[in-house]
């Protein structure tokens, strides 16, 4: 990373990345916590909250909040993770001190109004209806759960209609302070922005508030089973998982790689066999999803019902053979698409933006393009290998089969053909 970082007294990190040839800027406030952070009795809160925090903000109406955005030519977006909250605005040049002024009015002024909370419990409950309908949305949800059972990973991100109908503008205010506590927030800025005006910003709009006491999240585990569910629809989705790598790992670059070479594009492993030679599956990839101190491997298939079992030993096939063994040009090949996929985004102050935030939550310090590129350059056959066994050396899998009948037992056709 070009940009640099400060710490304010109350904990608040700041990076600045300048990029003086632009007329555009992106500031993102971004606290590490999200639905990880959650009590089973609050699965969905954080997200309720990042909606929350919309509809009213510091002496803004939801309609102030966003039209005064848009009048300086801007775009004002959140999300929410597992392990963190996203506030996003990207703007013209010039546009900083407004983005964070409605940006720190959001993350420690909402007003969180009753009225507006249980209309917005309504939303969220039509948003989970949504995706339990989307089968391509509902089976990673299933097969989270299987991975993480009852801890808060192993829950979806959008909660339960009954849990977030227990909240309480009091509630939520408590459940606010911990969330986005100020030893938890990194603002982070690119593009058109000077770093004197960028850090005297932050200072005044959130150097003074104060931190709760600190609380640690609990450690995950990954727990394993397969969950089907049958729906009457045209194509099978499977998602199957192993346990995989945190951020913070060692293995965590030789975790990308691995994924890049048995399903990352179209010279991959999977799509080759399953796809272009066998025709099993038109759309398959495999990714590695990594949280602070713990992870999953995992492979998407939408196959034909009557391919899902075939697809899922093909997949179970192709990993074996990684493991076994990938030759230099392979490996080549997918280091060069990891270090671009990583790269080309940077062309964009938002992204930068987002990945200096994720490094400081995880790493609290900023590293450069060619460090990243230099861990994945060091990643040898020998660390594809020792990755590929610690995979399958718990003899644990997890996932879930959504579709007809008679794909669903793809999960048991998976965990036979890789450990028999």
């Amino acid at each position: 990373m070009s940009g640099r970082l400060h710490r304010l007294s109350n904990g608040v990190r700041v990076i600045c990345d300048p990029m003086p040839d632009l007329e555009t800027l992106a500031v993102s406030v971004v606290a590490g916590r999200g639905a990880r952070a959650e009590a089973e009795a609050q699965s969905g809160w954080a997200h309720l909250l990042e909606h929350m925090v919309f509809k009213g903000a510091g002496d803004r109406s939801p309609r102030d909040i966003v039209e005064v955005i848009e009048a300086a030519g801007g775009q004002i977006n959140a999300a929410t993770g597992y392990e963190r909250t996203s506030f996003q605005v990207r703007a013209l040049k010039g546009g900083l001190p407004l983005a964070l002024d409605v940006l720190a009015d959001l993350v420690l002024r909402p007003t969180l109004d009753a009225t507006e909370l249980e209309r917005e419990k309504s939303v969220i409950a039509q948003e989970i209806a949504e995706a339990a309908d989307a089968p391509d949305d509902r089976v990673f949800d299933l097969a989270q759960g299987r991975a993480f059972g009852a801890q808060s990973l192993g829950r979806p991100i959008l909660g339960e209609v009954d849990t977030i109908g227990t909240a309480d503008p009091a509630a939520l205010g408590l459940f606010r302070t911990r969330q986005y506590a100020p030893d938890r927030l990194v603002v982070s800025a690119a593009g058109a922005v000077d770093e004197a005006e960028f850090l005297a910003l932050v200072e005044r709009l959130l150097g003074a508030e104060q931190a709760p006491e600190a609380v640690d999240d609990a450690a995950a585990a990954f727990v394993g089973g397969f969950t089907a569910e049958s729906r009457r629809l045209e194509q099978a989705h499977t998602v199957l998982l192993l346990p995989g790598v945190g951020a913070r790992d060692e293995a965590y670059f030789a975790q990308r790689l691995f994924a890049e070479a048995l399903g990352g594009g179209m010279s991959s492993r999977l799509f080759q066999e399953a796809r272009e030679r066998l025709g099993l599956a038109y759309a398959i990839d495999a990714y590695g999803e990594s949280y602070a101190d713990t992870g999953i491997f995992g492979v998407y298939a939408g196959t034909a019902a009557g391919d899902a079992g075939k697809t899922a030993v093909v997949v179970a096939q192709q990993l074996l053979s990684l493991v076994d063994a990938i030759d230099d040009a392979e490996l080549k090949r997918c280091k060069a698409q990891l270090k671009a996929s990583m790269f080309m985004a940077r062309e964009s102050p938002l992204a930068r933006a987002e990945q200096a935030a994720g490094q400081t939550l995880l790493f609290d310090k900023l590293f450069s393009t060619g460090e990243i590129a230099e861990a994945i350059e060091a990643v040898g056959p020998g660390d594809i290998r020792a990755y590929g066994q610690r995979l399958l050396s718990t003899h644990k899998t997890a996932g879930a089969v959504l579709g007809p009948k008679s794909a669903l037992k793809a999960g048991d056709a998976f965990e036979r053909a890789l450990f028999g």
